[in-house]
């Protein structure tokens, strides 16, 4: 199979018009929801171990906030010794960003949200999507669930690195790989307090305050989908992690791991599948799939409903695959 195109400018410029959107979706459903809890809106931090590399970034960011309006602070070595106080090692400096919001739990967020799905008289069930096929008559979708059999004039296949498992036995052939990462939660040690989700920058690790404890994560890993997890990445970057915040004992069982579904030009794949009516696709969202989720969500339901999408959706769609 051929990737028809790259991403050019444009189509670029529309998966940032989304990640902009991506506030006012979340904030609607994070109010009905009642999850406001769950939210921090402080932003995220890169520390600096090298003023080579801080100079770098912050010219960056000094750029984008020309283009983009993005919102940015640069701190001291004194300035982060204040913002992080239990903070060690010889960090020259640290860049803020101060528009990004956080989640310390996306569980709970993703169950606060279905909680308000079913109080709008949804129904969640548990299926096989492998099973998904049309109906008899065909004019619609039926899957077998723990429900029974479950039918639907359409359907959205939103299954992320498992949409393949279903699009390949539809005849559809998509370039979408994963880039793997592994995750260990902490509790402080002693008195200890995280205030930032903070990324330390050169050595490519991030420790973020999360509800569940002080949650270590890794870089990518590029590996076939379903290999056995091998989380030396981890091990090795909690080693240079201790050195720097006062890590205590590990609070999850053993290291557990995301495989974040990727196409080549690292944008998802979203609209009418091209070769049957009633079905729709909605996955390859790479690192974005939490922050893009409501945007996703809403430009399918306006497809499917027949309502113009609030956004152009041309760049993500199926078409630009060709098997």
């Amino acid at each position: 199979m051929a990737f028809e195109r790259g991403a050019p400018s444009g189509d670029r410029q529309r998966l940032r018009a989304a990640h902009r959107e991506f506030g006012s979706e979340h904030a609607d459903l994070i109010k009905a929801a009642g999850a406001e809890r769950l939210i921090r809106k402080n932003g995220w931090m890169e520390a600096f171990r090298t003023r080579a590399a801080m100079d770098k970034e912050v010219a960056e960011a000094e750029r984008l906030a020309k283009v983009a309006a993005i919102n940015f602070t640069a701190l001291t070595a004194d300035d982060l010794a204040r913002v992080e106080p239990h903070l060690k090692g010889k960090f020259v400096g640290a860049l803020k960003w101060n528009d990004p919001w956080s989640v310390t739990n996306p569980h709970g967020l993703t169950m606060a949200y279905l909680a308000y799905f079913e109080s709008l008289g949804g129904k969640f069930v548990r299926g096989d999507a492998t099973t998904l096929k049309p109906t008899a008559s065909g004019k619609g979708w039926q899957v077998k669930t723990a429900d029974g059999m479950v039918e639907g004039k359409d359907v959205v296949l939103a299954l992320g690195p498992w949409s393949e498992d279903v699009t390949r036995t539809l005849g559809y052939s998509f370039i979408v790989g994963v880039k793997r990462g592994y995750h260990m939660h902490y509790a402080p040690a002693g008195n200890a307090v995280l205030n930032n989700w903070t990324m330390d920058k050169e050595r490519g690790y991030f420790l973020a305050p999360m509800d569940k404890g002080i949650r270590l994560t890794t870089g990518a890993e590029f590996a076939d989908r379903d290999a056995p997890k091998s989380p030396v990445q981890l091990e090795r970057a909690e080693k240079v992690a201790r050195t720097i915040f006062p890590l205590g004992e590990r609070l999850d069982p053993e290291p557990w791991m995301g495989a974040r579904p990727c196409t080549p030009d690292m944008m998802p794949i979203i609209g009418k599948a091209p070769r049957h009516d009633g079905l729709w696709f909605a996955f390859g969202h790479a690192h974005h799939g939490l922050t893009l989720g409501p945007v996703t969500g809403r430009l399918i339901a306006e497809a499917v409903t027949g309502e113009k999408p609030f956004l152009d959706m041309s760049a993500w769609r199926p078409e630009r695959f060709k098997p």
